[in-house]
C-alpha cells in the first residue's frame, strides 16, 4: 500500500482513489480439508458449508502458556484475516446469529478468517481477575501458530481495537495490516479525552447494575440502532442476552470491564508502521467517531472513511464495510470471479500418527515425517501432481487427470510402507476453484478430502466419477458401498482400487 495522508471522509464518502492491496507475500497456510484425525490437531475440520461453500472450522484450542484458547477458522482465501472483537465473545454462540454468520462468510470469501475468544471469555478458559493488553496480545500469537499463519491482517473491532494495535505494533513482521473497525482509543472520558464511553461516575453506576442487566440483552439497540423497528429485535435481544450469559459471569465480567476501562493506547500508537485502514459509523454511540478521526490524524499513511448510519458493529448492513476491506486486502471493491476447472483432487494422510508420534518422540518423529514428505513428493514429481498444500503428516495435491493420481497414490502407499508406515489416500474429480497462490477450493476438494477419511490403512479410495472417468485403462475395483459424507449434501458411492 503506498503512503497517503490520513484524510477525513464525509459520511458514506469513500477517497476518489483506489487502495492498493495489502502485498500478498508467501506464508504459511493449511489446507481446505483433509482428514478429520489430523484436522482435530490444527482445528481445521470442516464443520458446514456456508454461503458459497465457504469452509467453516470446527471450534479448536490453541496453548497460550497455561491457557487454552479457543478459535475457529472461516474460508480459505489467499490473506489472513485475523478477527479481535471487542468486549465478550462465544464461537458457538455468535454462529447462532445468523447476520453475524453471514457477515463472517463474506469475509471469508476473500480472506481466511481466524476468530478467538479472548482468555477469561467465551469458550476460552477462565482465569482469575482480568489480564492486562501485553499479556493478551500473545494469544493472537498462539492462534496464528496453531493454524499454521507465520503473517496476518489484524481487524480490530470496538474494544478490540487497542488488543490489534498493540499487537501491530509489538509485531510488525506478523502484521501485514491492520484495519480497525469501529476501534477505541480510549473508553474513559475526562478532560483530556472527550470521546470515551463513559466518566468515572457513569461507569460505576453502570458497574452497580450489572448484576441486574447482565445476560438480558438490553443493549441492543444501542448496538445495532439500525434494528431497532425490526420485526425480529426480540429474538436478536434474546441472542444477545444469552451471548453475554456464555461469554463470562457477572463477576467475570467485573473484572474485565474495569480492565478495559483502563486502556489507553494514544502512547502505541505512533510506533505502528504496518498499513492500515479505519472505518466508523460517522453516529456510532458506543465509540464516538473521535476515536477514528484521532487515530486518523496521528497514524502516518492511514486510511480512514467514515460510514454513514450509528450501528456499532456492521454485520446487519455489511456491504460498505465488506467493500473497503475487500478493497484494502485485494485491491478491487467487487468480487473476483475466480478460475473454474475441472481437475483431480489426491488427499494422502498418515494412519495412527499421534500415536506414532507419541511413540518415537519430537526427534524422531520429525526425521521420519521428512522421510515421508520426500517419498511423497518423488511420487508427485513421477506423475506429474502439484502440492497444493501440506500440514503435518498429509498432503493436498492435483492432478490433469484421474488416472496419473491414481497411480501416484498407489505409488505413494507403497512408498511409505518401505519406511514403516501407512497412508490413507482419496481420489475424487470435479470442478475446483483456483484462488490466487495456487491455492483451490469448491465442494470437488471437500468431497476429496470426505473420500480420503473413509478410507482404511493403505488403501486408496475413488468417487465414482473417477472410476467413470478411467474406465478403459485398466484399474480394477472393488466396490465399497453407498457413502454419506459430511458436510456434502448427497451420498456417494466409492470404490477401492485394488492392486
Amino acid at each position: 500500500m503506498r503512503p497517503q495522508e490520513a484524510v477525513a471522509v464525509e459520511p458514506g464518502r469513500a477517497p476518489s482513489e483506489s487502495c492498493d492491496p495489502v502485498p500478498l507475500e508467501p506464508f504459511g497456510e493449511v489446507p481446505q480439508g483433509i482428514d478429520p484425525e489430523r484436522l482435530r490437531r490444527s482445528g481445521h475440520v470442516l464443520l458446514a458449508h456456508g454461503r458459497d461453500d465457504t469452509e467453516v472450522s470446527e471450534v479448536a484450542f490453541a496453548r497460550s502458556g497455561d491457557v487454552h484458547i479457543a478459535y475457529r477458522t472461516v474460508g480459505g482465501g489467499p490473506v489472513d484475516l485475523v478477527y479481535v472483537q471487542g468486549a465478550y465473545t462465544h464461537l458457538d454462540v455468535e454462529w447462532e446469529l445468523p447476520a453475524f454468520r453471514r457477515w463472517c462468510e463474506r469475509l471469508g470469501e476473500f480472506s481466511r478468517l481466524i476468530l478467538f475468544d479472548k482468555r477469561g471469555l467465551g469458550m476460552s478458559d477462565r482465569v482469575p481477575g482480568a489480564t492486562p493488553l501485553d499479556v493478551r496480545m500473545d494469544d493472537i500469537r498462539a492462534v496464528m501458530d496453531a493454524v499454521g499463519s507465520e503473517s496476518a491482517v489484524v481487524m480490530g473491532e470496538s474494544e478490540g481495537g487497542p488488543l490489534a494495535m498493540l499487537f501491530a505494533a509489538a509485531h510488525p513482521e506478523r502484521t501485514r495490516g491492520l484495519i480497525l473497525q469501529g476501534a477505541e482509543v480510549r473508553e474513559r472520558t475526562d478532560a483530556d479525552w472527550p470521546w470515551g464511553e463513559a466518566t468515572e461516575e457513569e461507569f460505576e453506576a453502570y458497574m452497580t447494575s450489572i448484576p441486574d442487566r447482565w445476560g438480558k440483552g438490553g443493549a441492543t439497540t444501542v448496538l445495532v440502532p439500525s434494528i431497532a423497528d425490526d420485526p425480529g429485535l426480540p429474538a436478536i435481544s434474546a441472542w444477545l442476552g444469552k451471548l453475554q450469559r456464555n461469554a463470562a459471569t457477572p463477576s467475570t465480567w467485573d473484572a474485565f470491564a474495569r480492565m478495559a476501562f483502563d486502556i489507553d493506547v494514544r502512547d502505541v500508537v505512533p510506533t505502528i508502521h504496518v498499513p492500515t485502514l479505519i472505518l466508523h459509523a460517522v453516529e456510532d454511540r458506543i465509540c464516538q467517531v473521535g476515536n477514528a478521526r484521532w487515530l486518523a490524524s496521528h497514524l502516518e499513511g492511514a486510511r480512514y472513511v467514515e460510514l454513514p448510519g450509528a450501528d456499532h458493529v456492521p454485520w446487519f448492513d455489511p456491504e460498505e464495510t465488506l467493500a473497503e476491506i475487500r478493497e484494502f486486502l485485494t485491491g478491487s471493491r467487487e468480487p473476483q470471479e475466480p478460475d473454474r476447472v475441472l481437475a483431480t483432487v489426491l488427499f494422502t494422510d498418515i494412519v495412527g500418527s499421534t500415536q506414532l508420534a507419541t511413540q518415537l518422540g519430537d526427534r524422531r518423529w520429525r526425521d521420519l515425517l521428512e522421510t515421508h514428505h520426500e517419498a511423497v513428493r518423488s511420487e508427485l514429481v513421477r506423475y506429474r501432481g502439484r502440492e497444493v498444500d501440506t500440514a503435518g503428516d498429509g498432503f493436498l495435491t492435483v492432478f490433469d487427470g484421474p488416472a496419473r493420481a491414481i497411480r501416484a497414490a498407489t505409488a505413494i502407499v507403497a512408498a511409505v510402507q518401505a519406511i514403516g508406515l501407512e497412508v490413507r489416500a482419496g481420489v475424487h474429480t470435479g470442478e475446483i476453484e483456483q484462488l490466487p497462490g495456487g491455492k483451490i477450493r469448491g465442494i470437488s476438494v471437500h468431497v476429496g478430502a470426505r473420500v480420503m477419511a473413509a478410507a482404511g490403512p493403505s488403501e486408496v479410495l475413488v468417487s465414482s466419477a473417477v472410476r467413470d472417468l478411467v474406465a478403459g485403462s485398466g484399474f480394477k475395483f472393488v466396490d465399497r458401498g453407498v457413502h454419506t459424507l459430511k458436510g456434502v449434501e448427497e451420498e456417494r458411492r466409492l470404490y477401492a482400487v485394488s492392486v
